[in-house]
């Protein structure tokens, strides 16, 4: 099994980056490889609702960059974790871009996050922290994945690259949903062949006018 965590800060070192180091050493030491695609750092144009994804079914964004190659790294995935920095109570641009057009292209090409195991986290200075873990979660919960859980809100806490390695509580929060996302994908792959996935119904589309 495998699980792909998406850094979504610009910094690759930074508490969003040690955040997401905390989670996978503890998937790690359950047998579970682990990869970082850092996309904090790039150009991520937003998605213009043009609709070609859904057209075309190509598994493709007609915006032809590094998106096209990210997704399908997450295609083959087993698991995805989500982290981004908080900016002013929300993710960051590049992360909400990112987020709009992958999510867009995985529900327009027969719903290919479905019921994969997905986790957020964010890092925060002080405040926003909830907001933004919660617009994260948004996503997930549209595309039918299975969410772990940790003892608290995943959230840590820093304001310079460092400083989340001394919220104790938040490193509790990162290992205790790290231990969590191993089990709930450990018990999927061990029932997968005796308890069938439910299945999938055709959106229905109620608009309010």
């Amino acid at each position: 099994m495998k699980v792909v965590a998406i850094n979504g800060s610009p910094k690759s070192e930074g508490n969003t980056a040690y955040a997401i180091t905390v989670v996978l050493k503890e998937l790690e030491s359950k047998g579970i490889e682990t990869d970082v695609i850092h996309i904090g750092n790039s150009t991520v144009k937003g998605c213009t609702g043009c609709g070609m994804c859904s057209k075309n079914k190509d598994e493709r964004c007609i915006i032809d960059d590094d998106v096209n190659i990210w997704i399908q790294q997450m295609k083959k995935a087993d698991g995805l974790l989500f982290a981004s920095p908080v900016y002013y109570s929300g993710i960051n641009g590049t992360m909400k871009a990112f987020m709009d057009r992958v999510f867009y292209i995985g529900g327009a090409n027969g719903g290919f996050f479905r019921h994969k195991v997905g986790a957020s986290i964010v890092a925060v200075r002080r405040s926003g922290g909830l907001p933004a873990f919660q617009q994260l979660n948004t996503y997930l919960n549209y595309a039918e994945m299975m969410i772990p859980s940790s003892n608290y809100w995943n959230v840590i806490y820093g304001r310079v690259p460092g400083d989340a390695r001394k919220d104790e509580e938040g490193n509790q929060i990162m290992r205790v949903l790290g231990r969590n996302m191993a089990w709930l994908m450990q018990m999927i792959d061990s029932t997968k062949d005796e308890i069938p996935k439910p299945i999938p119904e055709k959106k229905i589309y109620t608009h309010f006018l």
